[in-house]
């Protein structure tokens, strides 16, 4: 039996190596949604064999990052309107249940580790870094994740996290939500500080909604409009 569940390590290794470098490809922006991919570029590009990119394309289908169209081949996904209401609305109510959690148990140095997070992310828009902007973002809520104590809450927003990744690119482009985005997130650390977790739970869910609102207006905006 040990035999027959055997994997080669060198083939898994170059999988993963695979899958990660077009995961962050896509989540840098470096391919777009809706680029079509070209699995013989790809695998020149990447110094992979057709299998092996294949595997690690349907992975990151799995993981709602590639669409695969048949009879046309891989392409970036594109995420619908309706799609980003979905997400925006179950992020809504996981970061809410984490925010309330976080409030209510998290450690002293958990609360002091997303203060420091929150003034590093100052800290990085105010130098004009906006390059190191969404890795901070995403370190913020890996801290919230890790207090909150909700097992389950923290798995969910961890799989929705890429998607919202290629949905936040989209949002933070936008002129001056960075700095809205920065107010909000001061006032929930602050009622976290507070330990007042319905204000907390309150604040998340509405940081929440006014992304969704925005990726909405980003994308309707970006949309040609018939001639008069």
């Amino acid at each position: 039996m040990s035999q027959m569940l055997r994997v080669p390590r060198e083939e898994t290794s170059l999988r993963q190596k695979t899958t990660a470098m077009l995961r962050t490809a896509i989540l840098d922006g470096v391919l777009t949604p809706g680029q079509k991919l070209s699995e013989r570029e790809l695998c020149e590009s990447l110094d992979v064999s057709r299998s092996c990119l294949r595997e690690s394309l349907q992975h990151l289908q799995a993981e709602g990052l590639i669409t695969i169209v048949p009879h046309r081949g891989p392409e970036v996904t594109t995420i619908s309107a309706q799609e980003v209401r979905d997400i925006y609305a179950v992020r809504g109510s996981l970061e809410s249940l984490a925010g309330k959690a976080f409030a209510l148990q998290a450690s002293t140095g958990q609360r002091q580790s997303l203060r420091a997070k929150l003034t590093e992310l100052s800290s990085v828009h105010a130098a004009g870094r906006k390059d190191e902007v969404l890795a901070l973002k995403n370190q913020f809520y890996d801290i919230l994740i890790e207090g909150c104590g909700n097992v389950v809450a923290g798995q969910m927003l961890k799989q929705l996290n890429n998607r919202v990744t290629v949905l936040r690119r989209i949002s933070m482009a936008q002129p001056g939500r960075l700095d809205q985005t920065l107010a909000e997130l001061e006032a929930i650390v602050s009622a976290i500080e507070n330990r007042d977790g319905d204000t907390a739970a309150r604040l998340c869910s509405e940081h929440v909604q006014k992304a969704a609102a925005n990726v909405l207006k980003s994308m309707e905006n970006a949309q040609p409009r018939a001639a008069a």
